[in-house]
C-alpha cells in the first residue's frame, strides 16, 4: 500500500512548499487548486479544482482511495489582517474546515493535519512564552481571523474526540522563498528592497521558515500524536531585526521605524498610499495591534516530540531576496 498525500490550497505559499518536500519521497500527490487556478499534472501529483466552502466539489480529489494510505494536510485557508469578520473568511476558514473534517471521516483517511495559527490560541494577558492549548473559543482571541482559526480548530480537536485521527499545527509569520508577495511579510521584505517601504514600526512578532513549517507539517503527520497541537514558531523578531537582516543582503538606505503611538496614527495614511499604489496596506490597525503584543511563542513541544528545528532567519531573509530577485532557491539552501 502506497502512501497518498492529499494537500488542499495546494497553490498556497505553505501548502507548495510541502509539495515540492513530498516530491522528493515516494508518494503520490493529490493537489487541491480553486477553480480559477490550474496545474500540471504528472506521474507523482495530480491537481483537482475544488472548493473545500463547496462539499460536492471534493469528490474527485477524494475519489478511489481504497489502494492507498492516506494522509490529509489542510493547509487552505484565508489570511486577514484586517478587523472585520467577512462571510467568506468564516466560510472557508470554517466550514471549510468542516467539510474536510467530513471527508476525511467519509472516506476513512489515516490521518487529517490541519494547518491553525498561533492567533488561534487563546489569550491570558500573561507576558509568559505561550505554549499549546487545550481547548479553543472565537471569544478567547482577538480579531476575525483569529476567531475563524480557533474555532476551526476545535471543531478538529472534537472530531478527533470522536475517533478522527487528527493533529493541529500552530505556525506563527510565516515568510521564506517561493511567493511573489501574496505572503504579508514578504511583502514587506519586496517593497523593502524596492524602496517602496514608507518606514518599518517598532515591535515584533515570532516569525518562521515557510520550509520549516512544510517541513513541520510532514513531522506532525508521521510522529504527531492524534488529538495533540504543535507550534511551529522560531523566535520573537523585531521589525527593526528584520530589517536589518534585509540592510545586510541588499544594502539601501536603512529604514525608519516609527513608534507604536504614531504608527496607530498614521494607519489611514499607510491605507491611503496602498490604495494609489495598488498594494495591500501592511500597516492596518490589526497588524500594528498583533506586532505590539509582544507574542513569544515555545516550539519546544514540537521540537522534543516532532523533531522539528527552525533555521536561522538571517538564512530565511537571505533566500527570500534571491527568489524575489529571480535567483533558484534550493529547499535545503546552506
Amino acid at each position: 500500500m502506497k502512501r497518498l498525500y492529499i494537500i488542499t490550497g495546494a497553490k498556497g505559499h505553505l501548502a507548495s512548499t510541502i509539495i515540492q518536500y513530498l516530491r522528493k519521497q515516494d508518494c503520490y500527490i493529490r493537489g487541491l487548486i480553486l477553480p480559477t487556478e490550474s496545474g500540471q499534472d504528472d506521474r507523482q501529483i495530480t491537481y483537482y479544482q475544488g472548493d473545500v466552502t463547496k462539499p460536492e466539489t471534493l469528490g474527485g480529489i477524494f475519489s478511489d482511495l481504497e489502494c492507498n494510505e492516506v494522509y490529509v494536510i489542510h493547509a487552505a485557508g484565508l489570511i486577514s489582517i484586517g478587523s472585520e469578520l467577512t462571510p467568506r473568511l468564516h466560510q472557508v476558514n470554517v466550514e471549510g474546515t468542516k467539510n474536510i473534517i467530513d471527508q476525511c471521516l467519509r472516506y476513512h483517511v489515516r490521518r487529517l493535519v490541519y494547518v491553525s495559527s498561533v492567533h488561534a490560541i487563546p489569550e491570558t494577558g500573561d507576558v509568559a512564552t505561550i505554549t499549546e492549548a487545550a481547548r479553543f473559543s472565537k471569544d478567547s482571541v482577538t480579531g476575525a481571523y483569529a476567531a475563524t482559526k480557533a474555532e476551526a480548530t476545535q471543531a478538529v480537536l472534537d472530531a478527533a474526540a470522536q475517533g478522527l485521527d487528527a493533529v493541529v499545527v500552530h505556525p506563527s509569520g510565516i515568510l521564506g522563498p517561493y511567493d511573489r508577495g501574496n505572503n504579508h511579510m514578504v511583502q514587506l521584505i519586496k517593497m523593502c528592497i524596492s524602496g517602496k517601504l514608507p518606514a518599518g514600526v517598532t515591535g515584533g512578532y515570532d516569525f518562521v521558515d515557510v520550509r520549516d513549517v512544510a517541513k513541520g507539517c510532514l513531522q506532525a503527520a508521521e510522529r504527531g500524536k492524534s488529538g495533540n497541537c504543535y507550534i511551529l514558531s522560531n523566535r520573537y523578531f523585531t521589525v527593526r531585526e528584520l530589517l536589518d537582516y534585509v540592510h545586510r543582503v541588499a544594502g539601501g538606505a536603512r529604514k525608519l521605524c516609527l513608534p507604536m503611538g504614531l504608527a496607530r496614527a498614521f494607519a489611514p495614511m499607510f491605507t491611503w498610499l496602498a490604495r494609489v499604489s495598488h498594494t495591500r496596506p501592511l500597516y492596518t490597525r490589526y497588524a500594528l495591534d498583533t506586532i505590539a503584543s509582544d507574542s513569544h511563542f515555545s516550539h519546544d513541544k514540537a521540537t522534543a516530540e516532532l523533531g522539528y528545528h527552525p533555521r536561522d532567519m538571517q538564512l530565511t531573509v537571505r533566500d527570500t531576496i534571491s527568489w524575489l530577485r529571480g535567483q533558484p532557491v534550493p529547499l535545503e539552501a546552506a
